[in-house]
């Protein structure tokens, strides 16, 4: 097999489009976010640019051409994201609701579950929401531990022909919907009697059953809309039991799998925006100086260690996203290694591009301080790196027979 790391005119294309799309309508979008101080009130901003999304054919993207979508492989959605989420990240993450709840819909799903829960994601116009109901305000590290320990505290209990669904979710985005009635489809981590479970609530089953208890204002991606949401007997069809009872908590970490890999593309959005913010003043700011402060070696050193370590991390990411799409073996491993290692990279990388430009950067005016703020949500969100990330990795690392080279192909 030929390797090659050239863009093929199609994904360039995708670049070219995703690109136009995001200056359009995402870079004044995120202006407007950073002006607003009402959570929800930022957050609603989105909604054109969200309907013009989708009247483009970028949901369609989002849904793997098996059942109806435009989903290419891992690498084109690597372009895209990163495109977006260097204009905002924040946006991207709210549209792409879909590829989290859906996942476990698309592994173990009926044909008739797959037609059905898919199909308002396949729309040319509105804007249609799915959010993955997963995290519980106590914390969720720990969601398949059994009593005495808490686990999942989110209820389903069988009535007739339904579940009744009680519990508090939290953090993630548009739990709540546009309208407080929550999104058109939440897939919702529940403990039913044959063990953590996962079931498929729509906008019907959820609409004057949803209590909105707080919007969360975040110090970053600060246009998620992200709250912490208590459903009140839900009444769920049996009928949208995904799999068997006792199925979830593989299907939970499978589903987490895509948007864990992805948030390597997020970290190289920030690192790319810092980047050229940091580069640019480095090559035209003198500081009282005589020449450009890039003249001197130790400013020339910290951008040329950035730019490797973006390169190195976006190359991570693409073959993660390209093992998760294709469901390579090693898509597991390589997804964590993106997740984690990009994530802190980014950390580290913003900070020491602030160094470059010294004080200014701690200006809030000045936007270095926002891609630190984006950054440091990345080892947090999609499964935190030590609650959740680090100990699959241990665990990965502890599998007999495990091959270090086995993820590279290289055994």
């Amino acid at each position: 097999m030929v390797v090659s790391f050239q863009l093929s005119p199609e994904q360039e294309q995708l670049k070219v489009g995703a690109r136009a799309f995001a200056e359009e309508h995402l870079r004044d979008l995120a202006a407007a976010v950073r002006a607003e101080p009402d959570p929800l009130t930022r957050a609603l901003l989105a909604r054109p640019a969200f309907e013009k999304a989708v009247g483009a054919g970028f949901l369609k993207g989002l849904i793997p051409t098996a059942v109806g979508g435009a989903a290419g492989s891992g690498v084109d959605a690597a372009i895209f994201v990163e495109e977006w989420a260097t204009q905002s990240p924040d946006f991207t993450i709210s549209f792409a609701g879909p590829l989290i709840a859906l996942m476990p819909v698309y592994e173990v799903g009926t044909p008739e579950q797959v037609q059905r829960f898919v199909a308002p994601f396949l729309a040319d116009s509105g804007a249609p929401l799915a959010a993955m109901a997963f995290s519980e305000p106590g914390g969720s590290a720990n969601f398949d531990a059994e009593a005495p320990a808490a686990g999942t505290t989110t209820t389903a209990v069988p009535d007739g022909d339904h579940y009744v669904v009680n519990g508090t979710k939290a953090w993630a985005s548009h739990l709540s919907g546009w309208d407080g009635d929550g999104p058109d489809l939440m897939t919702i981590v529940c403990r039913a009697p044959g063990g953590v479970s996962l079931l498929v609530a729509e906008r019907e089953h959820l609409a004057g059953h949803l209590e909105v208890e707080e919007h969360y204002d975040l110090p970053g991606l600060r246009g998620c809309l992200t709250s912490r949401v208590r459903l009140r007997d839900v009444r769920v069809p049996r009928a949208n039991l995904l799999g068997a009872e006792g199925q979830g908590v593989a299907l939970t970490r499978n589903a987490f799998l895509p948007s864990g890999a992805s948030i390597g593309i997020f970290a190289v959005a920030a690192m790319r925006g810092a980047f050229e913010l940091a580069h640019r003043f480095a090559t035209t700011e003198t500081r009282g100086g005589a020449e450009p402060i890039i003249a001197h070696q130790a400013v020339a050193d910290a951008l040329s260690d950035a730019k490797g370590r973006i390169e190195a991390v976006r190359l991570l990411s693409w073959r993660a996203l390209d093992a998760v799409m294709s469901q390579h073996p090693s898509a597991l491993e390589l997804g964590l290694h993106a997740k984690v290692l990009g994530s802190e990279t980014a950390v580290e990388v913003v900070q020491r591009l602030m160094q470059v430009v010294g004080v200014t950067a701690y200006d809030e005016r000045f936007p270095l301080a926002e891609y630190l703020q984006e950054a440091l949500a990345y080892p947090l969100i999609e499964g935190s790196n030590i609650g959740v990330r680090r100990r699959q990795l241990q665990a990965l690392l502890r599998t007999p027979g495990y091959d270090p080279l086995a993820a590279s192909g290289m055994s």
